[in-house]
């Protein structure tokens, strides 16, 4: 097989400033190493961390940025070293694409802990070069962080599994969330929320739904198939709660009480954090009694990665997306930040850009 040209165009959408405006940009791919898979983006789904490096919310965005890191596509072209993929595949790419896969981390293939991970963009590739995103027509990456999806799976729903679907796929797993007949809480319905309804129902779990907005109820009940609906502002339906849940998964990210949730737990309860609230404030009680658990994760490693795209091609769970064309990204960032979205925007790259 030929070798993808350093002077091949890809097509991309890029910010080029702190306003995050998108616009399209042109720029090359590296070359195709030995190891390395060249893919056709069919899809990409909208994740916060688009709005929150396309806007230098952190500090370090090196511009000009082009987001994207729920990756979905068809490989067009496999280095000489590669096993795994052939032409065709359709694969994924989830928040990064290198690690040093020398460290623990990657030897136990959990490379979303290795000092030396590689963003998918924003981050430094392997030739030095600033690494672009899914917001473009093509990506050159490493075998190891390509997931295979597998035949019949949507790829347009295969998109959000790459980072909403793994964000709470892997700390439910930890934490052994998938013992059918106990029961599973989830704060906030959004992107990351509604999987983790999904990943509840398909391990056998009682779920109920946690949210500040009675408007999600018909949804959390009828759309989702969750068990139970909790106002969270509630008083007395939350005292009605109280120490009935054996896990409890936090997707929100706003600033939030954490003892009323605690308080919901059974003895050795585990709440897990997935969001990013600018504090966490709570009482020492709260974990002292009934020996409770608070814990914090991210994404996941590569073996997880793949064991939960088969997960959910064997029981059949598909996120809920909305899909729109590229030049719709600039609305979809505003509509994600304002929660008008139910429950992922995903990107038609293929049909859309040109």
């Amino acid at each position: 097989m030929s070798l993808e040209s350093s002077n091949e165009n890809c097509i991309g959408w890029a910010a080029r400033d702190v306003s995050g405006v998108l616009s399209p940009y042109k720029f090359s791919r590296r070359d195709l190493g030995i190891d390395d898979v060249s893919l056709k983006i069919t899809h990409c789904g909208i994740c916060y961390a688009d709005v929150v490096w396309t806007r230098n919310e952190f500090g370090d965005s090196m511009y000009p940025v082009v987001p994207g890191h729920e990756i979905v596509g068809t490989v067009k072209d496999v280095g000489s070293n590669v096993k795994n993929f052939k032409v065709g595949d359709h694969v994924g790419v989830g928040n990064y694409v290198n690690s040093c896969r020398e460290c623990e981390f990657c030897n136990d293939r959990q490379e979303v802990h290795c000092s030396k991970r590689v963003k998918t963009f924003n981050g430094i590739d392997v030739d030095g070069t600033i690494t672009k995103g899914g917001y473009s027509s093509n990506i050159v990456v490493h075998e190891r962080y390509c997931f295979r999806i597998p035949n019949g799976y949507p790829l347009d729903k295969a998109a959000p599994l790459l980072c909403a679907g793994l964000t709470v796929y892997t700390p439910m797993m930890r934490h052994n969330m998938n013992q059918p007949g106990k029961s599973l809480g989830v704060i906030g319905l959004g992107g990351l929320g509604h999987m983790a309804v999904k990943f509840g129902k398909a391990f056998g779990l009682k779920v109920t739904v946690l949210s500040t907005s009675m408007s999600k109820r018909e949804e959390a009940l009828n759309l989702l198939g969750a068990d139970n609906f909790v106002l969270s502002s509630d008083e007395q339906e939350m005292k009605n709660l109280m120490s009935s849940l054996d896990f409890i998964v936090d997707t929100a990210s706003g600033d939030h009480p954490f003892d009323p949730y605690m308080s919901l737990l059974k003895v050795s309860g585990v709440l897990v954090l997935v969001g990013f609230p600018s504090k966490i404030i709570l009482s020492p009680a709260s974990l002292n009694i009934g020996a409770k658990t608070i814990s914090g994760s991210v994404t996941g490693g590569t073996k997880i990665t793949q064991e939960m795209i088969d997960f959910c091609a064997t029981n059949k769970i598909y996120p809920d997306i909305e899909v729109i064309p590229i030049q719709y990204a600039n609305e979809a960032l505003d509509r994600m930040i304002n929660k008008d979205v139910n429950y992922r925007f995903v990107i038609d790259i293929e049909n859309s850009l040109k």
